[in-house]
């Protein structure tokens, strides 16, 4: 794979060399990572992008120092990958930042200015920035009958006591060596994933656990559609019942707008929600400990009513609707008032028999 990236990034380099040889004014093409260009596709039940792009030029006062940037940018990632080696994008935004000579002009004032061109870069060469050898910090942990193969090292998943295995940025260049397992569970919150870890849950139901820790980071996203796309195991997402729990689900699924680019490469759109669901806190008996909607929830629900991927599910529409009629979310951990192990034991058992899933 490096050499086909490589040889995108010299494309690049090619194109902007032949604006000059040709004494034309130097530019890249780059599609609009902008709300109004991103479409989701009913036929994947996908986010991807439009074909709407503009173009960055050098002679033009307004985008010169941005052009500088993307080349710098394409010309570091360049390095790295002709040097085999990776590094994070805090390292290469201290690497490329310096004062132009003779100016007080530096080439990065912040690294709020290197982020956003790893994206360009990115949807230019139709590449992921780990691919470029970028990486950004570890989030997310598994744990599972699963055998890897990672720069050398075979890693068993079942095999590393509590603290499971710390999922990379870099997950596309891990092998999958060995999959005993019928789904991939994902849980939002590290609190349940140690609470299931504990209770040998992957071990019993024969599954592999992912705790994301929150949003998912691009790794355990690419992570979680490879065994679903590469072994065909069901994924499951559990969350919180509320409007955020709901959106990590989406995003898990469909993609994000901001990421709607590479929702092809890191989407799983067979995933399945497994809860929590507003219906549960009264069908398991949990009102006591529900938490009243701010109004920061009760907008942020409203919005999930109306996206695509939400407004076309009767389901969904009645869960949503409920939450906002009873002005009650609830978390993950409220299963504890019907004992520490109601959740591996009895919740998520009975969901599964049942196939009592959200699509």
């Amino acid at each position: 794979m490096t050499k086909e990236v490589r040889k995108e990034l010299e494309k690049l380099g090619n194109k902007v060399l032949g604006d000059i040889e040709k004494t034309e004014n130097p530019n890249i093409d780059i599609p609009l990572r902008t709300l109004s260009n991103v479409i989701f596709d009913k036929k994947s039940g996908q986010l991807t992008l439009g074909n709407k792009s503009a173009k960055r030029y050098f002679f033009n006062v307004a985008h010169a120092k941005k052009f500088m940037q993307t080349m710098m940018v394409a010309g570091f990632c360049n390095s790295l990958l002709e040097e085999k080696i990776h590094t994070s994008i805090r390292d290469m935004y201290y690497n490329l930042k310096r004062t132009l000579p003779q100016s007080d002009e530096n080439t990065f004032d912040d690294q709020a200015e290197s982020d956003p061109l790893i994206v360009d870069l990115e949807v230019t060469i139709d590449v992921l920035r780990e691919q470029l050898h970028l990486t950004t910090d570890r989030k997310g942990i598994v744990a599972g009958n699963v055998v890897i193969e990672d720069r050398g090292d075979s890693i068993d998943w079942s095999k590393l006591g509590s603290g499971g295995w710390s999922i990379p940025s870099t997950v596309d260049e891990i092998e999958l060596k060995k999959v005993n397992a019928e789904f991939v569970l994902v849980v939002e919150k590290n609190a349940g994933f140690e609470r299931l870890h504990e209770d040998k849950f992957w071990q019993k139901q024969k599954c592999i656990l992912v705790g994301t820790g929150g949003q998912p980071s691009r790794g355990t996203r690419l992570l979680i559609q490879r065994l679903n796309s590469e072994h065909d195991l069901p994924v499951y997402v559990f969350t919180d019942a509320d409007a955020y729990g709901f959106y990590i689900y989406s995003v898990i699924k469909s993609g994000s707008i901001s990421l709607a680019h590479v929702s092809d490469r890191i989407s799983t759109p067979e995933a399945k929600f497994i809860g929590l669901t507003p219906s549960d806190i009264f069908d398991y008996n949990l009102k006591k400990c529900t938490i009243k909607l701010k109004e920061v929830d009760i907008k942020r629900a409203k919005e999930l009513l109306e996206y695509e991927w939400f407004k076309k599910n009767p389901k969904w529409q009645k869960e949503i609707n409920l939450m906002l009629e009873k002005g009650v979310k609830a978390e993950i951990e409220a299963l504890s008032h019907r004992g520490l192990k109601f959740m591996s034991e009895e919740y998520l058992p009975d969901k599964l028999k049942n196939r009592d899933f959200l699509d």
